[in-house]
């Protein structure tokens, strides 16, 4: 561990930590968006960066079993508050989403750091691995290593676009598959989970609001649909003899968006892929992803039933059939009442109120609150917009998100044991 440099040792500040966010944009991003895919030159550009600012603290910099960056600064107790979150992007995304968290738990790393004292509790920021899923379909893969529900047989088959294979992915980046389970040993002594993140969508601006507090994350329910008809000539074939399978996937996306906005919840089919994928031909394979979200867990299951049911007249209706492959599921999580009260107070000392809503997305806290109490401050979108080079937050609600996070974080790092 290094001493703490003159330069460092400051008063927080959210002003530099949003400075750090804007350099961050300037060596990763541009024009078209963020480029920080998970398991690339770019992403490795991004925790390099962060590697650079942790080496002029007191910390011990470390990367774990499952690709997940941590630093330590020991505290007077073994006891350990983590915060964090994550520096990959979806491709062309923005220069906030997950940025933000890490950013953020950077400068508050800087102000327990430059304490006289240690703290009374010890202090860890985390860089979540991969926690878009943007290249492997699977997100919150590193918080999900550490919690212990990722699933190693599913994702040792996944491959991305261009073939390649995850775990020889993983290993270019030091990660081994069949040894991630050690990174578990990382929850001994966590005792909280805090994450600052933007809205991503657009109720804290349309309440008029610069921060807000986080209830929990949502449930999600996400599948893979494959119709299959039969392939056949666009000329010859005529419409009521014909199998086709991307007009049964029609079917059944347009009855998923009646059965989320049935259930107040949401629903997306996100992609769409068809065989043979020439304008000459019916197409006789059709593949499709689900997603959907929902607070309340019996609701989801409600919906994943009927969107289950829809599939399979859907296909029927024009003599197909279909299949589902499963991807990713994880139940609403309700966040530990203790940290979201300390997250209301600094809030309200902040901005003078304590508005609270829940996360339509998931975070790494989805997967952290399974263990550790868990707690979210959160900063308003521009037009609710997020996982786009548009996506921005006026700077001010930045500054207040961060001092409510910091607030909140020093709150439970120095509460009484």
């Amino acid at each position: 561990m290094r001493p703490v440099s003159t330069d460092t040792a400051t008063q927080f500040d959210p002003h530099r930590a949003i400075r750090d966010l804007r350099n961050l944009a300037a060596r990763t991003g541009g024009p078209a968006g963020s480029r920080r895919l998970c398991w690339t030159a770019e992403w490795a550009e991004a925790r390099a960066m962060l590697r650079e600012e942790l080496s002029t603290l007191p910390v011990t910099v470390e990367q774990d079993e499952a690709g997940n960056l941590w630093a330590y600064l020991p505290g007077r107790s073994a006891d350990t508050v983590v915060v964090g979150s994550h520096l990959d992007s979806v491709p062309a995304g923005g220069w906030l989403d997950g940025a933000l968290g890490v950013m953020g738990g950077l400068e508050v790393l800087r102000s327990l750091a430059a304490r006289p004292e240690p703290p009374a509790r010890s202090f860890a920021l985390v860089d979540w691995a991969d926690e878009e899923g943007a290249r492997f379909s699977r997100s919150l893969f590193g918080s999900a290593a550490v919690v212990g529900t990722l699933d190693v047989d599913i994702i040792r088959e996944l491959k991305d676009r261009q073939g390649d294979a995850l775990p020889e992915v993983l290993a270019e980046h030091g990660v081994h598959i069949d040894a991630m389970e050690g990174c578990q040993a990382r929850l001994e002594n966590v005792v909280a989970y805090l994450e600052l993140h933007i809205e991503q969508g657009p109720v804290l601006e349309h309440q008029g609001l610069g921060i807000g507090v986080v209830s929990g994350t949502v449930g999600i329910e996400r599948e893979r649909l494959i119709f299959d008809g039969q392939a056949a000539h666009a000329g010859t074939m005529p419409m009521p003899m014909r199998r086709d399978s991307l007009r049964a996937m029609s079917r059944f996306a347009l009855e998923l968006a009646e059965i989320g906005e049935r259930h107040v919840g949401v629903t997306t089919v996100g992609s769409v892929s068809c065989w043979p994928g020439v304008v000459t031909a019916v197409p006789g394979t059709t593949t499709c992803t689900m997603d959907m979200r929902h607070k309340d867990a019996d609701a989801l299951a409600a919906m994943f039933a009927e969107a289950k049911d829809a599939a399979q007249r859907a296909a029927a209706a024009e003599g197909c059939t279909v299949r589902l492959e499963h991807i990713f599921r994880i139940p609403p999580m309700v966040f530990d009442p203790v940290l979201v009260e300390r997250v209301r107070d600094a809030v309200e000392a902040v901005e003078g109120h304590r508005f609270e809503l829940p996360s339509g997305a998931l975070h790494d806290a989805s997967e952290m609150a399974r263990a550790v109490p868990t707690a979210m401050v959160f900063t308003s979108s521009i037009g609710g917009l997020s996982h786009t080079k548009e996506e921005d937050t006026p700077e001010d609600h930045l500054a207040m998100g961060l001092r409510a996070f910091h607030q909140a974080v020093v709150a439970t790092v120095d509460a009484p044991m």
